[in-house]
């Protein structure tokens, strides 16, 4: 019963679709565009930014769905992206298929079931027709078994393809974080953006007008720290991690800390005001999982602090619990980096 109401919603969201093509037939100032796995919306948001058109939306997730629709409004649908809908058209297609099968920072699993989840962007291209098609995940992605694949199967329908890797910092957002880029068209291919910023933004910078107290306004939140983290936090110096807290305090550590060569060494790290913030993950409230102690105060950084080292403006409200919400933030794409990747492709219309 849930699965054939998801497919006739569906079907309803493709009329909507058409029915919103009809209407604006003539009005050639936005290029209408699909999404897969459009997590919270800030991809969209950033080629919305340069002239694109975000007429339907797929992402399954029904909390970053939410966000996306209170923010963007396109028509969203949480179907399964292997299930292609058909009666549709566009001139764009962009995606950024889950990444955590090919990113260092995990397992990078090669067996990775979601790994695949890259080729359904193949499907959708043939029907939807789409002069350009833009895939959007990992550096890793690149030099991968998939990379090769999908250049052959876009060959086949028409695509020529470049793919480029670039850094936020480079393009404004106060996060280094590189992320990779591939691009099939039919109308010509972009030039890679040019960095931007010669010098990158800080955390400070990013940071700034926030006050120091967490609070619900903006979505400033941050968890309170129990008894041992706030110790442990009292002594991790600007830059530090839990190679300080071995140090100074091992009666705080617990024995599997004496490990180094065999864990991370960057958790339990303290962001430095001056520097641009390490790559923010979807655990980002949890010092456990990384450099994410606020650079000057004894808690890890707030919601809204994650949402601005991604370059999201304050006035976007994300739904969901914390949790569901710091993985929305952690897994989009830096709005500053997205802009500048849809400036150049947005350029071929």
């Amino acid at each position: 019963m849930v699965r054939a109401l998801q497919i006739a919603l569906a079907h309803s969201l493709v009329a909507y679709y058409i029915q919103h093509m009809h209407k604006r037939k003539g009005n050639d100032s936005k290029v209408p565009t699909v999404e897969l796995f459009a997590g919270a919306g800030l991809l969209a948001h950033a080629f919305q930014t340069a002239g694109a058109e975000t007429l339907l939306a797929v992402e399954a997730d029904p909390q970053a769905r939410a966000t996306l629709q209170r923010n963007i409004n396109p028509a969203a649908i949480g179907i399964d992206a292997r299930e292609v809908l058909k009666g549709l058209q566009a001139d764009l297609l962009i995606g950024g298929p889950p990444c955590q099968g090919f990113s260092s920072l995990g397992k990078r699993d090669a067996l990775d079931a979601r790994n695949s989840l890259s080729m359904v962007m193949v499907p959708w291209a043939r029907e939807l027709q789409p002069k350009v098609v833009v895939i959007e995940n990992v550096p890793q992605f690149l030099e991968s078994a998939y990379w090769p694949k999908l250049q052959k199967e876009f060959l086949r329908m028409g695509y020529s393809s470049t793919s480029w890797v670039l850094n936020a910092s480079d393009f404004g957002a106060p996060q280094l974080r590189r992320r990779a880029f591939a691009v099939f068209s039919k109308i010509g291919l972009p030039v890679a953006p040019e960095p931007t910023c010669t010098t990158p933004m800080t955390v400070r910078q990013a940071f700034a007008g926030l006050p120091s107290k967490p609070s619900s306004k903006l979505q400033h939140l941050a968890p309170t720290p129990g008894d041992l983290a706030l110790s442990r936090f009292k002594l991790i110096p600007p830059g530090g991690d839990k190679r300080d807290l071995l140090r100074r305090a091992p009666e705080l550590c617990p024995p599997s800390w004496g490990r180094i060569p065999n864990q991370a060494t960057d958790v339990w790290g303290r962001m430095l005001w001056d520097e641009p913030a390490n790559t923010l993950r979807c655990c980002f409230q949890s010092a456990s999982k990384g450099r994410y102690i606020h650079p000057r105060l004894n808690r890890v950084i707030s919601l809204r602090e994650g949402a601005r080292l991604q370059g999201v403006p304050d006035d976007w409200v994300f739904e969901g619990d914390p949790t569901h919400v710091a993985r929305q933030i952690g897994n989009g794409v830096p709005v500053p980096l997205g802009r500048a990747v849809a400036i150049q492709v947005m350029s071929l219309f």
